[in-house]
């Protein structure tokens, strides 16, 4: 079965790491938005055993149109828990996806 990919590489300062992790994790503040998406398919959070404060996160979604659907669904809510989470990181790059080829 395919599937849609958001990969994101986030640097976090180690005493934001805790509190990131929590928030970008399987069962975190983003999938539990992600997850009022049908498309929704799971996270995934790595953190690089050889560069501490690097992370990547995937989050998976049945198709491209279905990742879209779910930021569009509740856009503001979308919105604040980005802004909230902003200060949790130091860079946020986005490896794929629609993001990424922008």
């Amino acid at each position: 079965m395919a599937t849609f990919a958001a990969v994101w590489e986030y640097e976090v300062a180690p005493a934001q790491a805790a509190a990131f992790e929590r928030v970008y994790g399987a069962d975190g503040d983003w999938a539990e938005l992600f997850r009022r998406s049908p498309a929704y398919r799971g996270s995934l959070l790595v953190a690089d055993r050889d560069r501490p404060g690097r992370y990547v996160v995937i989050d998976r979604f049945a198709d491209e149109a279905g990742y879209r659907a779910a930021l569009d669904a509740d856009r503001a809510a979308y919105d604040a828990l980005s802004a909230a989470c902003e200060p949790l990181w130091l860079s946020e790059t986005a490896l794929a996806g629609p993001a990424a080829a922008t």
